[in-house]
């Protein structure tokens, strides 16, 4: 299956939301009026799509087709061209649809440290597995850091991942500090002459200070052991959570000074339009999108090929 049908099958529970009864809502040869504008922007809002997003699609609509006859065809060309518009931002997006590293903001000089935060429960490892696969599969050297010390499930789990891929990792005791654990990572990469370091963290509810303080510590550290580092800080978010991420990536980026997001979970939810919801309020891109349960699911989030497989048929 190619990448497009993958992500097209992952959005199509989102997909079906916003096209059942449309053709109802909206019919060939009638004119459109508020009152159909004003349903298809509930349809939008239930998409999990923000009120912000949503107001902005229908306003496009009502400015292009509103008391014109109705061509299906020409009102799904519009939206399809605002949400690529809506998920590209302002300051757009420049990265490669060709090159699935493109997105990573890669180190010139020594290892590229990649940081990876979420609360527990969001497909965190699984997510840092799959970006380990997707960055050995394309020659780079990788080090895993399981700094998430405090659940010897994730520690355990992301060491048979690394087995599996085939890159290093370093572990240490439960309950050992995750910046010690951090700092370790980044001393691994260097000795090793490793590419990327991907370090994962804790994932305790993101109310918690402690954890908070515990994520501005791993950042110093990882500061003063590889200059410039991290990278990128990327946090993992559950799709079917819907606009429960958008607080999650208030909250972690205020810590973390995100540089972009991962996805998760997109083929299990009718939600898939929170990305357009945490874009248009945070102004973070998402960079990879998770689209089912295999090592090699991750995948890099193109606006346009989003957008077309979103309003797929």
């Amino acid at each position: 299956m190619g990448l497009f049908d993958r992500l097209k099958r992952g959005l199509k529970k989102t997909s079906q939301v916003l096209k059942t009864d449309v053709r109802d809502l909206f019919k060939n040869g009638e004119i459109l009026t508020d009152d159909h504008l004003a349903e298809f922007e509930k349809r939008l809002i239930e998409s999990d799509m923000g009120v912000a997003a949503s107001m902005e699609i229908v306003e496009e609509l009502r400015k292009k087709h509103r008391g014109r006859t109705v061509d299906l065809s020409e009102i799904w060309k519009t939206v399809r061209d605002k949400l690529v518009e809506l998920l590209k931002g302002d300051e757009g997006v420049n990265w490669d649809p060709n090159d699935e590293l493109s997105p990573l903001n890669m180190a010139q000089q020594g290892p590229t440290v990649i940081l990876v935060a979420g609360v527990n429960g969001v497909g965190k490892t699984t997510s840092i597995a799959k970006l380990a696969n997707l960055l050995h599969q394309a020659g780079k050297k990788v080090v895993l850091a399981a700094g998430d010390t405090f659940r010897a499930a994730a520690v355990e789990q992301l060491t048979m991942w690394s087995e599996r891929i085939g890159c290093d990792i370093v572990t240490k005791p439960s309950g050992t500090d995750p910046a010690s654990v951090a700092f370790s990572g980044c001393e691994r990469a260097l000795e090793t002459g490793a590419d990327v370091v991907i370090i994962d963290t804790a994932g305790r509810l993101q109310t918690q200070k402690n954890l908070m303080l515990e994520l501005e510590k791993i950042y110093r550290v990882i500061g003063k052991k590889v200059p410039g580092g991290p990278h990128e800080s990327l946090l993992v978010l559950d799709a079917t959570t819907g606009q429960n991420g958008v607080n999650q990536a208030e909250v972690f980026s205020e810590i973390i000074d995100s540089t972009g997001l991962i996805l998760a979970k997109l083929d299990g939810t009718a939600k898939g339009g929170i990305v357009i919801a945490i874009r248009k309020k945070m102004g973070i891109p998402v960079k990879y999108v998770g689209v089912g349960e295999q090592i090699d699911d991750l995948q890099l989030f193109d606006p346009e090929q989003f957008a077309d497989a979103l309003i797929a048929e």
